[in-house]
């Protein structure tokens, strides 16, 4: 969905798409990390404030819980720094191990 940010002087949108390009670059600034491409994530952004689904491959010999965090971390200074959204969860799912 949509994030609208309405001000005196107008209004911003911020479009799915680009809330979907704000996480995957989240996702890839933590090394070894990578979204899915079948499911990869969804954001649902309801009065300012989002939910975050990700399912992720990660490097084999990972620490599956350190990743999981730090994506979690990433992905949550992202949307709030860049959209001015609140964060309330970021759940990730790692499906997928890359050799």
């Amino acid at each position: 969905m949509s994030h609208v940010m309405v001000h005196p002087g107008g209004s911003i949108t911020v479009t799915d798409a680009a809330l979907g390009q704000v996480v995957a670059t989240a996702v890839g600034l933590v090394p070894g990390a990578r979204l899915r491409r079948r499911r990869g994530a969804e954001v649902d952004v309801k009065g300012g404030r989002a939910r975050v689904e990700l399912d992720l491959a990660a490097p084999m010999g990972a620490v599956l819980p350190e990743l999981g965090r730090d994506v979690q971390l990433h992905v949550t200074a992202a949307l709030s720094g860049m959209c001015g959204l609140a964060v309330d969860a970021v759940d990730v799912t790692i499906g997928e191990l890359d050799t």
